[in-house]
């Protein structure tokens, strides 16, 4: 973790030396639909959710970006009327390769750190890994102005369980749509 955690580092600090006059920072949100994949998840249904967060965006090329976030993201599941409430703060690390002006597909990993997880009002967090690593892959949309339409596909790569007794293994799984505005 802290491996990867430096890597994005000392890349951000290099993109911003080749690029710091044409970055751009800015700030979105929008809505979860949340769940978890894996063993015994057939009977487990969406949750929906708020995200929100800060953004920037470093040119890499005409055609390449790259767009480091820091997102507080609100994921989990439910079954048989009981939700178990996640809360994250992922940073993604896009890729993104713009199609045509204003239109990219974006790709990259994804790290969280779990806040806090709830069921009915229960404080349920031990029952989960601390940290969780995904990948993301999305589409998104800028406009001139700096307002800008994004919809992403979130597929957790480790096991969130921090269960003993457990053989499950289940991944976070989530669709994420945001509207956000880049300020300069």
């Amino acid at each position: 973790m802290k491996k990867i955690l430096l890597v994005a580092a000392v890349t951000l600090i290099g993109f911003t030396n080749v690029a710091a006059q044409k970055i751009k920072f800015g700030v979105k949100g929008g809505f979860n639909f949340a769940t978890v994949n894996g063993d015994n998840t057939n009977n487990f249904d969406v949750v929906t959710s708020l995200n929100f967060g800060v953004l920037s965006e470093i040119p890499i090329s005409d055609k390449i970006s790259f767009q480091p976030e820091l997102m507080y993201s609100g994921q989990g599941y439910s079954f048989n009327d009981n939700v178990i409430a996640l809360s994250y703060l992922n940073v993604p690390l896009m890729g993104k390769y713009y199609l045509t002006k204003g239109l990219t597909i974006e790709a990259g990993p994804q790290i969280g750190i779990l806040f806090s997880a709830n069921n009915d009002k229960r404080d349920v967090k031990d029952s989960f890994n601390t940290f969780d690593f995904g990948a993301n892959f999305g589409l998104s949309y800028k406009l001139e102005n700096g307002l800008n339409f994004g919809a992403r596909y979130n597929v957790g790569l480790i096991d969130i369980n921090n269960l003993e007794n457990s053989s499950s293994k289940n991944r976070n799984s989530l669709f994420q749509f945001s509207v956000g505005y880049f300020f300069f």
